[in-house]
């Protein structure tokens, strides 16, 4: 009874190492596929490309998001507050400041109200 629990035993590992084998073997076939599907001539450039447009957009986040998704603390200088004053003179709203300046609307209203841009509330 062990003697052909342990033949199955063998069997099946030997079945094993073929299915990861065969496996292997499709994997490798797609990959090196993978370059000319998306118009590249060989795998080191498609693998360039990827790095390159990776390293221009760290994580999945989008602009200004770093690998957790989460963005970077903006660093406000007197050079932003300038910028922020002269835009609050001219006329454009906070969203549009933010946007321009690059800073988060909380920092813009935070900078207008330390110049005394804003009117008290009653």
């Amino acid at each position: 009874m062990p003697i052909d629990k342990l033949k199955q035993l063998k069997a099946a590992k030997t079945r094993l190492a073929q299915l990861q084998k065969a496996l292997a073997a499709q994997l490798r076939k797609e990959f090196v596929a993978l370059p000319a599907k998306y118009g590249f001539d060989n795998v080191a450039d498609f693998v360039r490309a990827v790095s390159a447009a990776h390293s221009g957009r760290p994580g999945a986040g989008g602009k200004g998001k770093g690998p957790t998704g989460r963005r970077r603390r903006a660093v406000i200088t007197d050079a932003t507050r300038a910028e922020v004053k002269k835009l609050a003179a001219a006329g454009k709203t906070g969203a549009e400041i933010a946007k321009a300046v690059r800073i988060s609307l909380p920092s813009v209203q935070n900078i207008k109200k330390a110049l005394g841009l804003v009117k008290a509330r009653k």
